[in-house]
């Protein structure tokens, strides 16, 4: 089927619109989002004093993100495809801009926590973009803008630390959430004047018991792995929230196999090459995020301790920053091999890269341009997969179902970011030194996350090495299915 007959049934009749700035649009607005998560690090130490609250309950101003991000992610994507991925978009970044704006007026603890779970309703914006830019974008050009998009997430992590901390350093607290609202207001200009609305939908009825499922059985999950730490791994609280999250979505998913128009087609992701990719898509999440977990805090430990380099919260931003530059910048080089050799190559050399990058941070742990080094390799690594996985999930789904599928892959990342960062928490809890009256994290400890860091990229690799070199059309073709480019897109 040809490309136009693929974007609607009427595709050949009706002019396609200017897509000229769609990728820069889509991607600035991937870097406001990701922006938005790592808004609260640089006064995270200082949130208590803040919102008048106990260490514990300031948490949830990170923790309340986390949930709805897993929750808003899946939810929007499936709504994209029934109603208008633009117009799930734009709502996305509405609630950042509400979000930010709350935050931003906040002086308490139930405020803060509204307007950042607010804020996490936004993190659907990188999979509904990946997915409009298959619905608007020629085959030739999808594979280059799809790692473009995807690069933006590693970009606005990168950049945010600095950011953040600039802004914090020398403004009040609340400027970091009016300056998120700026730029959210800017992005959602943008979006509703350059980016044209999808014209693949799915029509049908929300599922909203699935939903509901989805969102329960995923807030336990996420809950237990995010606060196990602090209430205790073994403690009644945790191992019931695990119950209740295994019982729950066993639930969901047989709920999901009876009903006829489900939140998530559980029959698509179980396709060898989408359900295989989603799990290495866990893998590499926890090895993305182990960087994030352990440089900022070597690099701002005390020199005296013999391992720590004594940098400022701003240095240590400065230095994981080129690292998204980087993803940025090797977009266009995993797009070329992903049409020579095909995604699923690209994900496999990524994954080693990023392997690589671990291998020798535990190697180079002494000066701070190791550090410069080490984060720019493993940025390499997970530019070419983050552009990999998406190329993979669209290589073997109908258009129709790009939006849910996107974003159940981008949800299984956030897990596998999730459990590393509960994961590190432990090891670093145990493996500690004594420096004068304090008890900090010991050399040992990083040297272990880092290692665990390696150990995911390349359990990774070995699961990315099941995927199926080549795929024929997900089903199907006709004239209201879209799936007639699914091999062309597993190719490009």
């Amino acid at each position: 089927m040809s490309d136009a007959l693929d974007r609607s049934p009427t595709a050949g009749t009706v002019p396609r619109p200017r897509t000229g700035a769609v990728v820069p649009v889509l991607a600035f607005a991937g870097i406001v989002v990701s922006l938005m998560q790592t808004l609260v690090i640089p006064i995270v130490g200082q949130l208590p004093q803040y919102l008048n609250a106990t260490a514990s309950d300031a948490a949830w101003a990170v923790t309340a993100t986390l949930l709805a991000a897993a929750v808003a992610t899946p939810v929007m994507g499936r709504l994209g495809d029934m109603y208008g991925k633009r117009r799930m978009l734009l709502l996305s970044m509405a609630m950042l801009v509400v979000g930010s704006v709350v935050a931003g007026l906040s002086d308490s603890l139930v405020p803060m926590i509204a307007g950042r779970a607010l804020q996490g309703l936004s993190s659907g914006v990188i999979p509904l973009g990946i997915s409009i830019l298959r619905d608007e974008l020629p085959a030739e050009r999808l594979g280059s803008a799809t790692a473009v998009i995807s690069a933006s997430l590693g970009v606005g992590g990168a950049l945010g630390l600095p950011t953040a901390a600039l802004i914090a350093d020398n403004f009040d607290w609340h400027a970091l959430f009016w300056t998120s609202a700026a730029l959210g207001v800017v992005a959602l200009v943008l979006v509703a004047a350059l980016v044209p609305e999808s014209r693949v939908r799915t029509g049908g009825r929300f599922d909203v018991t699935g939903a509901a499922g989805m969102a329960t059985g995923l807030v336990c999950l996420l809950l237990a792995i995010s606060k196990g730490a602090d209430w205790g791994w073994a403690s009644g609280t945790t191992l019931g929230l695990f119950a209740a999250a295994a019982a729950v979505l066993v639930a969901w998913g047989l709920f999901e196999l009876r009903v006829d128009q489900p939140l998530v087609d559980l029959r698509s992701t179980a396709r060898p090459q989408v359900l295989i990719t989603n799990l290495a898509s866990v893998a590499i999440g926890f090895a993305m995020f182990s960087m994030s977990l352990v440089i900022p805090q070597l690099l701002q430990l005390p020199e005296r301790t013999g391992y720590g380099l004594g940098q400022s919260l701003l240095s240590a931003g400065l230095v994981m920053a080129p690292s998204g530059l980087v993803m940025m910048a090797l977009a266009p080089v995993s797009a070329l091999v992903s049409r020579a050799k095909g995604p699923k190559v690209t994900l496999m050399i990524g994954a080693l890269v990023v392997a690589a990058g671990y291998g020798l941070n535990v190697l180079l742990m002494d000066e701070v341009w190791h550090f410069v080094l080490a984060s720019c390799v493993i940025g390499a690594g997970i530019g070419f997969t983050y552009g990999a996985m998406p190329a993979l999930i669209m290589g073997a789904v109908p258009a129709s179902e790009t939006g849910a599928a996107n974003s159940l892959n981008t949800l299984m990342r956030s897990i596998g970011t999730s459990v590393a960062s509960a994961v590190a928490g432990v090891v670093l809890a145990q493996m500690t030194t004594r420096f004068g009256p304090y008890t900090l994290p010991g050399e040992d400890g990083f040297r272990t996350v880092l290692a665990l860091g390696a150990v995911a990229a390349l359990t990774g690799f070995a699961i990315a090495a099941f995927i199926p070199r080549r795929r024929a059309a997900a089903a199907p073709a006709t004239a209201g299915d879209v799936s007639g480019t699914a091999a062309e897109a597993s190719r490009a």
